[in-house]
């Protein structure tokens, strides 16, 4: 067989293997970026690679998680990210750096929004994840942090975990010391807190 030949073959089976290939992106800021863990197999999102293979699903999970990552960071990142990965699913978690830089609401829910938008134009279903602000930015600008993310999910309508950090933000014992980030023995919670609303996705 003439080499081009079987160059041609080989570049085609790459092809097809990665077209068969489903991926599933997170797209967050430190949270999911494992800030803070002395090895990123124990974030949370090494741990939803770990729980697909273990349940017989064919994803490839990558992390496009930058830490320090705002809304508008991300929304000037995604296409790209999309363009390269061809994701069948996304999973957006970002909003808290704008919420700890008070930055307006109206322009995290405007960009939350335009991501949700882009994935479901490059054919991939969205999954969103909330965040809660500490109760010193003053109940008026928490509660509506908060509700933001329940309104972009209805107008969307998107599947969305409320509250990533639920049952380990206010447990001393599942977060690194500066009481923002969860430490190693808290990302499996975090797992927990998102797979019921991911699994529906999954095929």
């Amino acid at each position: 067989m003439h080499r081009p030949l079987i160059l041609w073959i080989l570049l085609l089976t790459a092809a097809t293997a990665r077209a068969e290939t489903a991926t599933i992106l997170v797209f967050g800021d430190s949270i999911s970026a494992g800030y803070g863990l002395a090895d990123l197999s124990q974030g949370w999102v090494a741990l939803l690679q770990k729980r697909l293979r273990e349940s017989g699903y064919g994803y490839e999970v990558v992390n496009a998680s930058v830490s320090g990552e705002t809304t508008a960071g991300g929304l000037t990142r995604l296409p790209r990210a999309l363009a390269l990965h061809h994701p069948q699913i996304v999973i957006i978690e970002l909003g808290g750096n704008d919420g700890l830089r008070a930055l307006p609401i109206p322009a995290m829910q405007a960009n939350l929004g335009a991501m949700a938008q882009l994935s479901r134009k490059a054919g991939a279903q969205v999954l969103l994840l909330g965040m809660r602000m500490p109760p010193n930015y003053g109940p008026d600008y928490t509660a509506q942090f908060f509700g933001t993310y329940a309104v972009v999910a209805k107008e969307f309508k998107l599947p969305l975990v409320p509250f990533l950090l639920d049952g380990v933000a206010l447990t001393p014992s599942l977060m690194q010391a500066d009481d923002i980030h969860p430490n190693a023995q808290g990302q499996p919670r975090l797992l927990a807190n998102v797979w019921p609303a991911l699994k529906p996705l999954l095929h």
